[in-house]
Protein backbone atom coordinates (compact mmCIF):
# COMPACT_ATOMS: atom_id res chain seq x y z
CA UNK A 1 0.00 0.00 0.00
CA UNK A 2 2.37 2.54 -1.41
CA UNK A 3 -0.21 5.33 -0.54
CA UNK A 4 -1.16 4.71 3.02
CA UNK A 5 1.52 3.76 5.89
CA UNK A 6 0.58 1.65 8.51
CA UNK A 7 2.52 1.55 11.54
CA UNK A 8 1.26 0.03 14.71
CA UNK A 9 3.41 0.56 17.95
CA UNK A 10 2.39 0.60 21.78
CA UNK A 11 -0.78 -0.17 21.03
CA UNK A 12 -0.88 2.67 18.68
CA UNK A 13 -1.87 2.71 14.96
CA UNK A 14 -0.71 5.84 13.08
CA UNK A 15 -2.26 5.91 8.96
CA UNK A 16 -0.12 8.07 7.25
CA UNK A 17 -1.81 9.74 3.47
CA UNK A 18 1.64 9.46 1.34
CA UNK A 19 0.80 11.18 -1.63
CA UNK A 20 3.26 13.79 -0.98
CA UNK A 21 3.54 15.25 -4.14
CA UNK A 22 -0.36 15.64 -4.79
CA UNK A 23 -0.75 17.28 -1.24
CA UNK A 24 -2.08 13.58 -0.05
CA UNK A 25 -5.14 14.17 -2.58
CA UNK A 26 -7.21 10.62 -2.90
CA UNK A 27 -7.33 8.65 -5.96
CA UNK A 28 -9.18 5.42 -6.03
CA UNK A 29 -6.15 2.58 -4.80
CA UNK A 30 -5.47 5.13 -1.97
CA UNK A 31 -9.15 5.35 -0.55
CA UNK A 32 -9.67 1.76 -0.81
CA UNK A 33 -6.21 1.03 1.08
CA UNK A 34 -7.22 3.19 3.54
CA UNK A 35 -10.64 1.50 3.81
CA UNK A 36 -8.62 -1.88 4.28
CA UNK A 37 -5.95 -0.22 7.31
CA UNK A 38 -9.28 0.91 9.43
CA UNK A 39 -10.73 -2.67 9.10
CA UNK A 40 -7.39 -4.36 10.25
CA UNK A 41 -7.83 -1.47 13.34
CA UNK A 42 -11.04 -2.53 13.98
CA UNK A 43 -10.02 -6.54 13.83
CA UNK A 44 -6.77 -5.77 15.98
CA UNK A 45 -7.17 -5.84 19.62
CA UNK A 46 -3.45 -5.00 20.39
CA UNK A 47 -4.35 -1.40 18.38
CA UNK A 48 -6.20 1.00 20.85
CA UNK A 49 -5.52 4.31 18.92
CA UNK A 50 -5.50 5.49 15.79
CA UNK A 51 -3.91 8.58 14.11
CA UNK A 52 -4.75 9.62 10.69
CA UNK A 53 -1.88 12.28 9.66
CA UNK A 54 -0.42 12.98 5.98
CA UNK A 55 3.25 13.22 4.54
CA UNK A 56 4.82 16.58 3.63
CA UNK A 57 3.09 19.77 3.30
CA UNK A 58 -0.73 19.01 3.52
CA UNK A 59 -2.80 16.85 5.51
CA UNK A 60 -5.60 15.93 2.49
CA UNK A 61 -6.12 18.14 -0.41
CA UNK A 62 -9.65 16.11 -1.21
CA UNK A 63 -10.32 14.19 -4.31
CA UNK A 64 -7.41 14.27 -7.25
CA UNK A 65 -9.40 15.75 -9.82
CA UNK A 66 -7.84 14.58 -12.21
CA UNK A 67 -8.91 10.56 -11.48
CA UNK A 68 -12.55 12.48 -10.98
CA UNK A 69 -12.62 13.71 -14.55
CA UNK A 70 -11.35 11.33 -16.17
CA UNK A 71 -13.89 8.84 -14.37
CA UNK A 72 -16.48 8.23 -16.91
CA UNK A 73 -20.19 7.94 -16.33
CA UNK A 74 -21.16 8.26 -12.86
CA UNK A 75 -17.90 8.51 -11.69
CA UNK A 76 -18.53 10.83 -8.95
CA UNK A 77 -20.99 8.70 -7.66
CA UNK A 78 -18.88 6.28 -7.43
CA UNK A 79 -15.97 8.33 -5.81
CA UNK A 80 -18.55 9.22 -3.06
CA UNK A 81 -20.19 5.79 -2.81
CA UNK A 82 -17.23 3.78 -2.97
CA UNK A 83 -14.66 5.60 -1.66
CA UNK A 84 -15.77 8.63 0.83
CA UNK A 85 -18.66 7.40 2.51
CA UNK A 86 -17.11 4.04 3.50
CA UNK A 87 -14.39 5.78 4.95
CA UNK A 88 -16.38 7.96 6.53
CA UNK A 89 -18.42 5.23 8.29
CA UNK A 90 -15.74 2.99 9.38
CA UNK A 91 -14.47 5.70 11.41
CA UNK A 92 -17.58 6.61 13.01
CA UNK A 93 -17.95 2.85 13.64
CA UNK A 94 -14.38 2.44 14.92
CA UNK A 95 -14.94 1.08 18.70
CA UNK A 96 -11.58 2.98 19.06
CA UNK A 97 -10.57 6.30 19.11
CA UNK A 98 -9.14 8.25 15.87
CA UNK A 99 -7.62 11.53 15.90
CA UNK A 100 -7.10 13.39 13.33
CA UNK A 101 -3.82 14.97 13.53
CA UNK A 102 -3.93 17.88 10.86
CA UNK A 103 -0.87 18.63 9.59
CA UNK A 104 -1.48 21.25 6.94
CA UNK A 105 -3.97 22.38 4.53
CA UNK A 106 -7.13 19.95 4.60
CA UNK A 107 -9.65 20.80 2.01
CA UNK A 108 -12.99 19.38 0.54
CA UNK A 109 -12.97 15.58 1.38
CA UNK A 110 -9.81 16.12 3.43
CA UNK A 111 -11.38 18.67 6.02
CA UNK A 112 -14.45 16.29 6.31
CA UNK A 113 -12.57 13.40 7.44
CA UNK A 114 -10.73 14.74 9.41
CA UNK A 115 -13.58 16.91 11.16
CA UNK A 116 -15.40 12.51 11.18
CA UNK A 117 -12.77 11.34 13.65
CA UNK A 118 -13.03 11.96 17.35
CA UNK A 119 -10.53 14.50 18.77
CA UNK A 120 -8.80 16.91 15.68
CA UNK A 121 -5.46 18.46 16.66
CA UNK A 122 -3.90 20.48 14.10
CA UNK A 123 -0.97 22.75 13.98
CA UNK A 124 -1.27 26.25 14.11
CA UNK A 125 0.16 26.57 10.77
CA UNK A 126 -3.11 23.92 8.82
CA UNK A 127 -6.00 25.65 7.83
CA UNK A 128 -9.66 23.79 6.75
CA UNK A 129 -11.23 24.41 3.69
CA UNK A 130 -14.59 23.45 2.08
CA UNK A 131 -13.82 23.72 -1.14
CA UNK A 132 -16.48 21.94 -3.57
CA UNK A 133 -18.28 24.93 -4.33
CA UNK A 134 -14.97 26.40 -6.04
CA UNK A 135 -15.70 23.30 -8.43
CA UNK A 136 -19.60 23.08 -8.62
CA UNK A 137 -20.21 20.75 -6.08
CA UNK A 138 -21.24 20.29 -2.87
CA UNK A 139 -19.64 18.79 0.35
CA UNK A 140 -19.88 15.12 0.81
CA UNK A 141 -17.61 12.73 3.44
CA UNK A 142 -20.60 13.36 5.96
CA UNK A 143 -19.57 17.30 6.28
CA UNK A 144 -23.14 18.47 5.64
CA UNK A 145 -23.85 16.33 8.62
CA UNK A 146 -20.79 17.09 10.90
CA UNK A 147 -19.81 20.45 9.85
CA UNK A 148 -23.12 21.77 11.02
CA UNK A 149 -23.32 20.09 14.72
CA UNK A 150 -19.91 21.46 15.21
CA UNK A 151 -20.07 24.86 14.22
CA UNK A 152 -23.72 25.49 13.93
CA UNK A 153 -26.50 26.02 11.17
CA UNK A 154 -25.92 29.54 10.11
CA UNK A 155 -21.48 29.43 9.86
CA UNK A 156 -21.48 25.99 8.38
CA UNK A 157 -23.69 27.17 5.47
CA UNK A 158 -21.36 30.64 5.44
CA UNK A 159 -17.94 28.81 5.07
CA UNK A 160 -19.83 25.65 2.42
CA UNK A 161 -20.65 28.47 0.45
CA UNK A 162 -17.95 30.55 0.18
CA UNK A 163 -15.37 27.97 0.14
CA UNK A 164 -13.85 30.47 3.06
CA UNK A 165 -10.29 29.35 4.33
CA UNK A 166 -10.43 28.59 8.49
CA UNK A 167 -6.92 28.79 10.02
CA UNK A 168 -6.73 26.47 12.64
CA UNK A 169 -6.79 28.73 15.64
CA UNK A 170 -10.01 30.10 14.59
CA UNK A 171 -11.01 26.59 13.92
CA UNK A 172 -10.58 25.94 17.76
CA UNK A 173 -12.25 29.04 18.46
CA UNK A 174 -15.50 28.37 16.67
CA UNK A 175 -15.22 24.62 18.02
CA UNK A 176 -14.33 22.76 14.75
CA UNK A 177 -11.32 21.22 16.18
CA UNK A 178 -10.17 20.45 19.50
CA UNK A 179 -6.99 22.16 19.70
CA UNK A 180 -4.42 23.98 17.59
CA UNK A 181 -1.36 23.68 18.23
CA UNK A 182 1.85 25.30 17.46
CA UNK A 183 3.63 23.74 14.52
CA UNK A 184 7.12 22.82 16.62
CA UNK A 185 5.44 20.83 19.27
CA UNK A 186 2.61 18.50 17.26
CA UNK A 187 4.24 15.72 16.62
CA UNK A 188 4.93 15.94 20.83
CA UNK A 189 1.32 17.00 21.26
CA UNK A 190 -0.07 13.87 19.40
CA UNK A 191 1.99 11.33 20.80
CA UNK A 192 1.11 12.35 24.08
CA UNK A 193 -2.33 12.57 23.42
CA UNK A 194 -2.60 9.28 21.53
CA UNK A 195 -0.44 7.24 23.82
CA UNK A 196 -2.84 8.60 26.44
CA UNK A 197 -5.71 7.62 25.15
CA UNK A 198 -4.22 3.83 24.19
CA UNK A 199 -3.92 3.05 27.71
CA UNK A 200 -7.34 4.03 29.08
CA UNK A 201 -10.42 1.88 29.06
CA UNK A 202 -10.75 1.20 25.03
CA UNK A 203 -14.61 -0.60 25.64
CA UNK A 204 -15.54 2.21 27.34
CA UNK A 205 -14.12 4.77 25.02
CA UNK A 206 -15.94 3.01 22.15
CA UNK A 207 -18.60 3.15 24.21
CA UNK A 208 -18.14 6.70 24.63
CA UNK A 209 -18.13 7.40 21.27
CA UNK A 210 -21.21 5.09 20.61
CA UNK A 211 -23.38 7.40 22.90
CA UNK A 212 -22.43 10.28 21.63
CA UNK A 213 -23.53 9.08 18.39
CA UNK A 214 -26.61 7.84 19.11
CA UNK A 215 -27.12 11.60 20.97
CA UNK A 216 -27.60 13.16 17.89
CA UNK A 217 -31.11 11.48 16.92
CA UNK A 218 -32.34 10.71 20.27
CA UNK A 219 -34.41 13.26 22.92
CA UNK A 220 -33.48 12.88 26.91
CA UNK A 221 -35.43 10.06 27.39
CA UNK A 222 -34.07 8.09 24.84
CA UNK A 223 -30.64 8.95 25.30
CA UNK A 224 -31.22 8.08 29.03
CA UNK A 225 -31.98 4.83 27.96
CA UNK A 226 -29.00 4.60 25.70
CA UNK A 227 -26.95 5.54 28.46
CA UNK A 228 -28.35 2.70 31.11
CA UNK A 229 -28.03 -0.18 28.25
CA UNK A 230 -24.12 0.57 27.33
CA UNK A 231 -23.16 1.41 31.40
CA UNK A 232 -24.41 -2.16 32.07
CA UNK A 233 -21.81 -2.95 29.12
CA UNK A 234 -19.20 -1.06 30.39
CA UNK A 235 -19.52 -2.11 33.80
CA UNK A 236 -19.04 -6.01 32.49
CA UNK A 237 -15.59 -5.32 31.21
CA UNK A 238 -12.36 -6.29 33.08
CA UNK A 239 -11.17 -2.47 32.93
CA UNK A 240 -14.06 -1.33 34.71
CA UNK A 241 -12.74 -3.72 37.78
CA UNK A 242 -9.16 -2.28 37.51
CA UNK A 243 -10.54 1.24 37.63
CA UNK A 244 -12.23 0.51 40.73
CA UNK A 245 -10.01 -1.48 41.99
CA UNK A 246 -6.83 1.69 41.78
CA UNK A 247 -9.38 4.04 42.97
CA UNK A 248 -9.81 2.19 46.09
CA UNK A 249 -6.19 1.09 46.41
CA UNK A 250 -4.95 4.85 45.73
CA UNK A 251 -2.59 3.64 42.40
CA UNK A 252 -2.48 4.24 38.82
CA UNK A 253 -4.90 1.69 37.32
CA UNK A 254 -3.55 -0.23 34.62
CA UNK A 255 -6.12 -0.54 31.75
CA UNK A 256 -5.72 -3.45 28.91
CA UNK A 257 -8.77 -2.23 26.98
CA UNK A 258 -10.70 -5.42 27.52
Amino acid sequence: MENIKMEVEKGICTLTLNRPDKFNSFIRSMALDLQVCLDKCAENDEIRCVVLTGTGKAFCAGQDLKEAMEAKGDGLKRIVGEHYNPIIQKIVDLNKPVIAAVNGVAAGAGANIALACDIVLATESASFIQAFSKIGLIPDSGGTYTLPRLVGYARATALMMTGEKVAAKEAQGMGMIYKAVPDDSFIETVEKMSGKLAAMPTVALGLTKRALRESMKNDIYQQSAIEEELQFQASQTNDYGEGVAAFLEKRRPNFKGK
